[in-house]
Parts: C-alpha cells; sequence; structure tokens
C-alpha cells in the first residue's frame, strides 16, 4: 500500500510542472506559484473526506486532532522549504538531498535507543541514496551548502518527522481517517492563507480557475496524489518501522521518472503547453535498480523493531 502511496505522488511531480507552466507569469514569484499549486490540492482532499466521513468526522478526538496538526506542520515545513529551495539549487541535488531522510531516520533512532538497526539497514540505507543519486545524476563536484541546499535539508528533516510521527505510540488507536481530514483541512487553511500576501492581484488569483484542464490537474492532484496517498500513507505505516517506511519512499523519484516518459506529451497536447517527454536513460535504469535491490534486501529479512 505504501508503494501504492508512492506512486501517487510519483504521478504528482509531472500534473505539478504542467500545471506550473500553465499559471500565467502576472508578476507572482513561485511562492505565489508554490501557494497555487498547494491550495486548491489541499482543499479539495478537505472537501472529499468531508463527504466521505462527514458523521465520523465529528467524533475526532483530541489525539487525531494533535496528530493531524503535527502530520500537517510536518509536512507544510517539508513542502514550502523544499519548494523554496529549488530556487537556489539544481534539480537532481534537491532531489538527492530531500531523500536524505532514508539515512537520517535510522540515524535518529540509533541515537534515540543507544543502540544500532543492524549491517543490513546500513547497506540498504547506502544503496539507496546511491540509487537516488544516480537517479538525479546528482554530481559531488557541483555541491556547494548555499541557501538552496540548506533549504532542501531542513525540507529533509520536517519530511523525517511526518513519518516519525506515524509510528508515535501514543497515536496508535486514532482513526487514520479524521488524522488524515485535520492534515488536509490544516494545510488548506495555511496555504490558503500564504496565497493573500504572495499574490501580485486577485485577477492572477482567479485566471488560472477558467483553465479546464488546470483545474482536472488540480483535481487529480487533490484527490489521487493528496488524498489517497496521503491516507494511504497515515493508515498504513504504522504497520512498518519508520526505517523501512523512509526506504520505501524512495521508490517516488522513480515512478516520478516513469510517468515523465510519456505524460509530458499527453499534458502539452492537452494543456497547450511545452513540455517533452524524458527518455530512458542508463541512470534511470541504474538507480531504480539499487532502489529497488535496497528494499527487497530490507523486506527479505525476518521482520525486526524499529
Amino acid at each position: 500500500m505504501l508503494l501504492l502511496a508512492t506512486l501517487c505522488w510519483g504521478l504528482s511531480f509531472p500534473l505539478i510542472k504542467a500545471a506550473a507552466l500553465g499559471i500565467s507569469p502576472t508578476g507572482g514569484g513561485s511562492g505565489f506559484i508554490a501557494a497555487m499549486l498547494l491550495a486548491p490540492r489541499f482543499a479539495i482532499a478537505t472537501a472529499l473526506l468531508l463527504l466521505w466521513q462527514n458523521r465520523a468526522l465529528m467524533r475526532t478526538t483530541r489525539s487525531e486532532l494533535r496528530q493531524g496538526l503535527e502530520l500537517a506542520a510536518f509536512s507544510a515545513g517539508g513542502m514550502l522549504f523544499q519548494n523554496d529551495g529549488l530556487r537556489f539549487t539544481e534539480a537532481s541535488t534537491s532531489a538527492f538531498l530531500t531523500q536524505l531522510y532514508a539515512i537520517l531516520i535510522p540515524v535518529w533512532l540509533a541515537l534515540r535507543q543507544r543502540r544500532s538497526p543492524g549491517p543490513l539497514v546500513w547497506l540498504c540505507t547506502a544503496l539507496v541514496l546511491s540509487g537516488v543519486a544516480i537517479l538525479g545524476r546528482f554530481d559531488w563536484h557541483r555541491l556547494t551548502l548555499g541557501r538552496g541546499e540548506l533549504e532542501t535539508l531542513a525540507g529533509s528533516v520536517f519530511f523525517m518527522g511526518q513519518i516519525l510521527c506515524l509510528e508515535r505510540p501514543r497515536f496508535s488507536n486514532n482513526d487514520p481517517l479524521r488524522v488524515s481530514f485535520v492534515m488536509f483541512a490544516a494545510q488548506a487553511i495555511l496555504y490558503s492563507a500564504l496565497l493573500v500576501p504572495a499574490a501580485p492581484n486577485l485577477g492572477a488569483v482567479l485566471e488560472p480557475f477558467a483553465s479546464p484542464s488546470w483545474l482536472a490537474i488540480s483535481v487529480i492532484l487533490g484527490v489521487v496524489c493528496t488524498a489517497c496517498a496521503c491516507t494511504l500513507m497515515n493508515t498504513w505505516q504504522p504497520a512498518i518501522s519508520a526505517t523501512e517506511a523512509g526506504l520505501i519512499y524512495c521508490f517516488e523519484p522513480i515512478f516520478a521518472s516513469l510517468f515523465a516518459l510519456a505524460l509530458p506529451a499527453m499534458l502539452s497536447r492537452w494543456c497547450g503547453i511545452a513540455y517533452a517527454n524524458e527518455t530512458v536513460t542508463w541512470s534511470l535504469l541504474g538507480g531504480g535498480a539499487l532502489i529497488t535491490l535496497a528494499n527487497a534486501l530490507l523486506h527479505l529479512r525476518a521482520p525486526a523493531s524499529p
């Protein structure tokens, strides 16, 4: 199920790029574009769960409210830092540094529990990071720790917090659907609040809503890439360790690359934008193989505690 969630997140990358290309540059900066993409997405996810679980939501507990708000804070922090950091660093560097939560999680757990997770976990973590580096054609010689890199690292720490929040014992009895609703609603409010000062004028906010293709992409992002993906994450991640979950989530750039082989041309014709397909490369095959191998090794071992 978590692999299905990463598939949904991978789908979001070409959709977000197509939607961003469809927003006219009417004076708004990257903050405005990010808010325009995120606010409708989480508002749609909120509305979907509200329609589906309207009566059940009345039974939301204080613990579910707290976990939902914590998840929203971690998720929003990660997304905002990642989006702003991407303005100041290369996409390959951003992809690599974002996935560093794969090693940050076992390091954090080792320090907290004062024991090593074992050589197999460290081996799988190294394989995943190598796979992500190859997949994104990451170049160590071009790495500098400027604003973009530091913000991306901060985003990775926030994503780590989101993953760890789902395995906290105090939240084990929470209902994942009610938690997801709180998480979506809080982020919808936050991104809408950020949209107001970031917008150059009211017309810039209303203009994308006149585009059928932009509306359709927003619905797909809200239903598939947010409501479905995050609810799957909140429901099924507690069944495994945070370390295993972090490694599974590294499939996201693989799925994003696979979708980018065919979707851009289709989206270009549909949205009237210039967005070319990517091609199969050795970096995609090699990086994907290492990430797949790491997850296979980890899940073939005997079950162990995180």
